[in-house]
């Protein structure tokens, strides 16, 4: 199974100019939820940025789908890319994670 890459975003701007634009970042999570391409996505706490799970045939792949997100392409965001070989899970997790 290919890595799991978490993607951890944090905001660089002001969370008044992030707020403009979290409309169009929560349509572009949508679309890729639906692509079968996210994982897992949400907020950090305390609201200083987000992370996401998901799945790429490679990092520089992870990197391209990320630099999509409005969120880079506004600048209000950097963006950490941690790719993950998933050694063991919850039993409710196992399909998702690791290979059968």
């Amino acid at each position: 199974m290919p890595p799991i890459y978490v993607a951890i975003l944090t905001y660089v701007r002001p969370l008044e100019e992030i707020d403009k634009h979290v409309d169009a970042h929560i349509a572009w999570l949508r679309k890729h939820y639906a692509e079968g391409t996210l994982l897992l996505s949400g907020r950090r706490v305390p609201r200083t940025g987000g992370v996401i799970l998901t799945r790429g045939e490679s990092l520089e792949a992870v990197e391209a789908l990320l630099k999509t997100d409005p969120f880079q392409e506004h600048g209000l965001a950097t963006v950490e890319i941690i790719p993950l070989q998933v050694a063991m899970a919850a039993e409710g997790l196992k399909d998702v994670f690791l290979d059968p």
